[in-house]
């Protein structure tokens, strides 16, 4: 039986980098982002390739669903979905995540904020998915359905052994081709990534971890004030190694 793997994450983390790991590994078909046509055509957001994002992915919730539901026909024993949690509806119907193997990732809101701010004017979906991160937790935990929580520092200081304990957590084996691929695009990638994906493309490995000093307007800090409550009692109970 194929298992399904949720990554959950905020914008402007090592999501695309989760992917490549998981990608690398042989038993693994990866999909990126597959909400990201729905969410746009139903908010109307104004990001860079809309409309090739729209015409390559599904427009509607039935949709997605349904194309996750197809990628369990290709053979392999692991799907991992790379997933931006700001996608989902605030109403969204979780319950196609109680068969998933999820996994929340997070990072220093500060830091999102920040970077995020460089490549796009509107930094309050941080927010949103911090919110729909807790949401995830709490409907996965009074079913009893474990949600690791993994912090981006964390993989990039000790890869090997944050993806040893992530793996252990997620209830698959670890795969050291998951430390290192090659340099470019991938076929998963998304219509997005020549806009977003420059600095995965030239990666071969997961880069250390850099302690940046992040300095922010007034109006970022307040965005990414509203974001920190949720990512520290997230990171309270985060995996180590």
């Amino acid at each position: 039986m194929t298992t399904i793997i949720s990554m959950w994450s905020g914008p402007r983390n090592i999501s695309t980098t989760m992917m490549r790991a998981f990608g690398n590994r042989a038993d693994t078909a990866a999909i990126d982002e597959p909400f990201y046509g729905y969410y746009l055509k139903a908010s109307g957001a104004d990001h860079p390739r809309r409309a090739e994002t729209l015409a390559a992915y599904p427009n509607d919730w039935d949709g997605v669903i349904d194309w996750i539901a197809r990628a369990l026909d290709g053979g392999e024993e692991i799907v991992f979905l790379k997933h931006i949690a700001y996608h989902l509806p605030d109403d969204a119907d979780l319950s196609f995540i109680a068969s998933h193997r999820n996994f929340l990732l997070i990072r220093d809101p500060r830091a999102m904020v920040a970077s995020f701010s460089n490549k796009h004017d509107d930094v309050t979906p941080i927010v949103r998915s911090y919110e729909m991160a807790l949401r995830m937790l709490a409907f996965l935990s009074v079913r009893g359905l474990p949600c690791p929580v993994v912090e981006a520092a964390d993989i990039q200081k000790a890869p090997e052994p944050m993806l040893r304990a992530l793996c252990a957590a997620l209830g698959i084996s670890f795969d050291p081709a998951m430390l290192s691929w090659p340099a470019g695009p991938r076929p998963e990638d998304g219509p997005w990534a020549p806009h977003w994906y420059d600095a995965v493309w030239a990666s071969t490995g997961f880069r250390p971890h850099v302690e940046k000093s992040v300095k922010l307007s007034r109006e970022l800090e307040e965005v990414a004030g509203k974001a920190m409550p949720a990512y520290r009692q997230l990171s309270a109970q985060k995996l180590a190694p």
